[in-house]
């Protein structure tokens, strides 16, 4: 029963949450304990046992659509023994003919299945339950590599074709990049982004993302094709993007050559890959090989260990971001991994300190695969001796001595001290000058000069400094200083959404910024907005909310931004409000569920536009609900017990042009 706990609460995490807590190879360990604890002890069977499953990544919110043919996972293995023992199976059913075999790179993303009709894209949907995943149609077709029409050759009216979405290093690390200077969360690793990129619920922040796919199989398409590997060609040919790096082999010594030449050449490619797939070649032999209840008994993928060193930790640091998020980094004796030198790796948070149990002087494993930076994930407790005490966590501030809090929910803990908290001040500094926030010509040493100096508190105080300021300091001439006061002038023209952006809003980064710019008209009404009018707006939900709210509370930000206001500081859209009918005035409208013909952002426009008002709940004052697909239930019973009406889109939009 535990084992078969752990491995739904690892399901979870992996397929619906994107935050693997453990290693695929544990994970697999887990499995193949609890599938040979349940062949031993037959009469401890259970159809809900996790080994009678495939993972689910389904997501509530999105449609689900049923699979013509079930998307099955793969049989895994980590040694060359179990794939002599796969092909020994195979040899003892294809008994008097020749057995090909096909290698391919087992790409590290997400699954896909694209539906094509008359040579246009009709469908995308995810793996789900391997029975029924949820229609992300809209966010794949912003998706550059797959194509939404087809080239004219002699394709079939109606198939479906399956790949990999993910996303590759260069565009990866430059997301990344983008979120480090939005104080934003960093992805952990490539597969994590992609898929929380394609359960995001607007498309056009999916087209902001670096996904890529490749696509590799066909099924149901068995009869035009005499082998796997020539249906691949084909759907090459009709312009699908395909791995050019598979290899057909003839002999199981020719597959452990292709694994091994991978294995090391692997660190070289521009995508992540966690192993290679093998599959029989021939579709008449596929036939008769024929399906377990889980997998194909013709493939089977031989997932790589990621790569890990173990070493010595000597000593704990805490950094204090610009929000004041401590963040715990391990300092290593150096250790060569994956081809280079590792001295540092972090440690997230005090939760994960205590589910390592690691301590100072500890022999730690590091792991390194995808990663931003490499993570501890192991503790060698053969050589711990009783003067190594555990962690205590820190619970002052190593920069100002606030004591740290720790919010229900939050997984860090953060130095309140925002006004006081010399990194906290000068990273806001520094982020108010970025390329993507003002754009002021001032390198971080040069913040950090000016903060030393006491002439840079806030970052409305730019706006008070002089040329003979500057000059009294060292490395400032007339030119110099007169180009960052020019700067800093210029500054004054950036448009509101980057100023959003710059005065450093906890979880406000550019796209909530964006956001905010497009749905208010100026930050007075960002001011005055409570949780239901902040939640109406496309990607925040109560968290965002309640720190837009909360930053606002406090007199001196208020006092700031009237700084920044005087200043000469953009505080306003300069976008005019069209305003088309007064069809909905004094109407409140709450719109639920996914739109043929527009987005929620766009139905939401609407209604401003023709006199209404939004509203995120269902209650006495709704004059109607405009239900989508997929609408939640319990919106609907609530209107329907309330008498409200509810308006398809297309009795929406009648409502509106008429």
């Amino acid at each position: 029963m535990q084992l078969r706990q752990a491995l739904d609460h690892h399901n979870e995490q992996y397929y619906v949450r994107s935050n693997p807590e453990i290693s695929d190879y544990e994970y697999d360990k887990m499995m193949m304990e609890l599938n040979q604890l349940e062949k031993e002890h037959p009469d401890l069977a259970d159809p809900d046992s996790p080994s009678q499953r495939i993972g689910n990544d389904m997501d509530c919110e999105f449609v689900q659509v049923e699979h013509k043919y079930p998307m099955l996972s793969l049989e895994n293995t980590y040694s060359e023994e179990e794939i002599r023992d796969f092909e020994e199976r195979i040899r003892k059913i294809i008994t008097h003919e020749p057995i090909e075999y096909v290698c391919e790179l087992k790409f590290d993303g997400v699954s896909i299945s694209l539906q094509y009709e008359d040579g246009r894209l009709t469908r995308a949907v995810t793996r789900g339950d391997g029975i029924r995943g949820d229609d992300v149609t809209a966010n794949v077709k912003t998706i550059r590599s797959i194509p939404l029409i087809l080239k004219p050759n002699a394709i079939p009216n109606h198939f479906e074709i399956r790949g990999e979405i993910f996303i590759p290093h260069k565009g990866f690390e430059k997301m990344n990049e983008e979120r480090a200077i939005s104080d934003e969360p960093l992805f952990a690793n490539p597969r994590n982004a992609a898929a929380g990129t394609l359960k995001t619920k607007n498309s056009s922040m999916v087209a902001r993302r670096p996904l890529d796919c490749n696509l590799y199989y066909l099924p149901g398409l068995e009869h035009l094709f005499r082998t796997h590997f020539e249906s691949i060609e084909a759907a090459s040919q009709w312009g699908f993007k395909t791995s050019p790096y598979m290899k057909k082999c003839s002999t199981v010594d020719d597959i452990f050559e292709y694994i091994a030449l991978w294995d090391h050449k692997r660190e070289n490619l521009p995508f992540d890959i966690d192993g290679i797939v093998i599959k029989v070649n021939a579709f008449a032999q596929q036939k008769v090989l024929g399906f377990t209840a889980k997998s194909p008994r013709w493939a089977i993928a031989y997932k790589y260990k990621a790569r890990e060193a173990i070493t010595k930790l000597i000593s704990i640091d805490y950094q204090v971001g610009r929000t004041g998020a401590i963040t715990p980094v391990a300092n290593l004796k150096p250790v060569l991994l994956a081809g280079s030198t590792v001295k540092r790796a972090s440690l997230h948070n005090a939760d994960q300190i205590k589910i390592l149990d690691v301590r100072i002087g500890d022999l730690v494993k590091i792991e390194k695969g995808g990663e931003v930076i490499p993570k501890i994930t192991g503790v060698e407790k053969s050589g711990r001796t009783t003067e190594m005490a555990p962690v205590v966590f820190i619970d002052h501030c190593p920069e100002c001595g606030s004591r740290l809090v720790r919010m229900p929910g939050e997984a860090k803990h953060f130095c309140p001290n925002e006004t006081g908290c010399p990194p906290q001040i000068k990273g806001k500094l520094v982020h108010f000058t970025g390329r993507k926030t003002m754009n002021i010509g001032c390198a971080e040493a040069t913040v950090e000069q000016l903060y030393n100096e006491g002439l840079l508190k806030d970052v409305a105080d730019f706006y008070d400094l002089t040329v003979e300021q500057l000059l009294k300091l060292d490395r400032f001439a007339e030119k110099s200083a007169e180009n960052l006061i020019k700067s800093i002038e210029e500054s004054k023209k950036i448009p509101f959404e980057r100023v959003l952006f710059a005065i450093g809003i906890r979880y406000v980064g550019e796209t909530v910024a964006k956001k905010l710019a497009s749905h208010f008209q100026s930050i007075d009404e960002i001011i005055i907005s409570g949780m239901e009018q902040l939640t109406v707006v496309g990607e925040i939900g109560d968290v965002i909310a309640g720190s837009i709210i909360a930053f606002f509370a406090d007199v001196r930000n208020r006092e700031l931004i009237d700084r920044l206001r005087l200043a000469g500081v953009q505080m306003r859209n300069d976008r005019t409000f069209e305003k088309k009918s007064a069809v909905l005035n004094g109407k409140t409208v709450v719109v639920s569920g996914v739109f043929k013909l527009h987005s929620r952002e766009e139905m939401h426009k609407i209604v401003a536009e023709n006199g209404g008002r939004i509203s995120t709940s269902v209650n006495s004052n709704t004059s109607f609900v405009v239900a989508g697909e997929g609408m939640g239930p319990a919106k609907k019973e609530k209107a329907i017990n309330l008498g409200i009406a509810i308006l398809s889109e297309e009795e929406f939009q009648k409502m509106v042009n008429e």
